[in-house]
């Protein structure tokens, strides 16, 4: 007998006896063995449509409710998570593939101590072995010029990152920049850091996590001409779009820096939105903007914040700071009378 699964819409509990539907020498192996040969979502009785219920692990036929496999094999996890942490510490699979590394992590990675599994010491012998498998594991690694290359200038970038504190997603995206540049061969006649500090400074625009020019020539091993250079240079020959940068995007980590209250933070957001309504950021320098945005707006909500400490804390002259102070306070002025 065959068994049948019960369709409420239907009506239907009886069974079928599968040798009423199959000729006395077909058995009902011989007539699924059919079905297979035809298609294993076509139903043998029927031949309708063939479902998967994972919640019982069988195979059905939509139609007639025939079960034509039961015990599947479940080839999910063993374990349940009910959010993404709690997800991401049972996962037991390898890291995730990054383009942060010049291999995207895929290769193996011999540990620098010189111990066993048990926590042992090895023996001089053991010692120099590993030495050597180390040392051609690195070989093996970078076998050409492009991926010693790009060893190199990752490494850079991740360097830079980490000084100027930018996110993973920046750095994932200056990886990207500079995988380009080096696929497209504009590395030749320029050095590998000159191209790794103008993708860094690339992907933080892009990403609207902006930072100075000043303060990512300060991190690198360039000079701010090079820099500027090689910058607008990969920008051209690799169609970047680089929408100018907005001046709110710095008020956040001046405020931080300053140690100004929320009232004044938001204070000035609200002179730098007034100001570009009137179009007077056009042609200015959004950081010079940022830092007299953060230098008004605490002394509109009465708090003490001097020139110098904003000129220390944004890398902007006190001179800067006076010039574009009177023009937001014109900007927010006309807008009051309007």
């Amino acid at each position: 007998m065959t068994r049948i699964r019960t369709d409420p819409d239907r009506q239907r509990t009886d069974t079928v006896d599968t040798a009423e539907r199959t000729s006395p020498n077909e058995s009902p192996a011989t007539t699924e063995n059919a079905a297979s040969e035809r298609g294993t979502q076509i139903c043998p009785e029927c031949e309708g449509r063939l479902i998967t219920d994972d919640e019982h692990g069988e195979t059905v036929c939509s139609e007639c409710g025939l079960v034509v496999e039961d015990d599947e094999i479940d080839l999910g996890p063993e374990w349940r998570a009910f959010n993404p942490s709690e997800k991401e510490e049972k996962s037991r699979v390898g890291a995730p593939t990054t383009t942060m590394m010049h291999d995207k992590g895929l290769s193996s990675n011999i540990g620098w101590q010189d111990r066993d599994a048990y926590g042992n010491a090895l023996s001089s012998r053991k010692r120099q072995q590993m030495q050597r498998l180390r040392k051609w594991d690195e070989r093996f690694r970078t076998r050409d010029s492009k991926e010693r290359n790009l060893k190199q200038a990752l490494g850079e970038i991740e360097r830079m990152a980490s000084a100027l504190g930018l996110p993973k997603t920046v750095r994932e995206t200056a990886s990207v920049i500079y995988r380009r540049a080096l696929a497209e061969d504009l590395l030749p006649g320029r050095s590998i850091e000159g191209v790794a500090t103008a993708a860094l400074y690339a992907a933080a625009r892009q990403t609207d996590t902006p930072r100075s020019l000043d303060e990512v020539a300060a991190v690198s091993r360039i000079g701010a001409m090079e820099f500027n250079r090689t910058y607008r240079y990969i920008v051209r020959e690799l169609h970047l779009e680089m929408k100018p940068a907005d001046p709110v995007s710095y008020v956040g980590r001046f405020a931080s820096e300053l140690d100004i209250s929320d009232e004044a933070e938001h204070r000035a957001r609200e002179l730098l939105e007034t100001a570009k309504h009137d179009n007077v950021t056009s042609g200015k320098s959004p950081v010079g903007l940022a830092a007299a945005a953060v230098y008004a707006a605490p002394r509109l909500t009465n708090e003490k914040v001097t020139q110098s400490e904003v000129s220390d804390a944004t890398d902007i002259s006190e001179v800067t700071i006076r010039n574009r102070y009177k023009e937001l306070l014109k900007a927010e002025k006309q807008a009051q009378t309007v």
